[in-house]
């Protein structure tokens, strides 16, 4: 009884994990841009510093620097898929697992960053300010 009691509570916890691991969706930079061009609610979160913020960016990309996330999360949409890059993928995915938690229904992750996205794509970014 004891045993099939332990078996049912780390099978229950190893559903929660796997739940929250699925829902984040790790998307490559032709997956991304491809979204961006088909789906106009797609809210595209860039979460570096306003410095890489102005050296590169994606079009229509909001800014909530990773530092100010927890004071700006207001600002984020709860009904509108997400997509959240960094220069690498580090800060986006912590982020990204962060609101998966905290029940956003549809976050994406852009994988690689917009380094990828720049330099192994060769895709358009802004520089400057917006």
């Amino acid at each position: 009884m004891i045993k099939q009691m332990i078996f049912a509570l780390l099978l229950v916890c190893a559903m929660c994990s796997l739940s929250l691991a699925a829902g984040v969706q790790n998307v490559d930079s032709p997956a991304a841009q491809k979204m961006l061009r088909e789906n106009a609610e797609l809210y595209l979160l860039d979460v570096r510093t306003p410095q890489e913020y102005f050296q590169a960016r994606l079009a229509g990309s909001r800014l909530i620097p990773i530092d100010n996330f927890l004071a700006r999360i207001g600002e984020i949409p709860t009904d509108r898929p997400l997509l959240i890059y960094c220069a690498v993928g580090s800060r986006s995915s912590q982020v990204a697992e962060y609101l998966v938690r905290k029940g956003y229904p549809e976050v994406y992750d852009l994988r690689g960053g917009i380094e990828a996205w720049a330099k192994l794509y060769r895709l358009p970014v802004l520089s400057g300010a917006p």
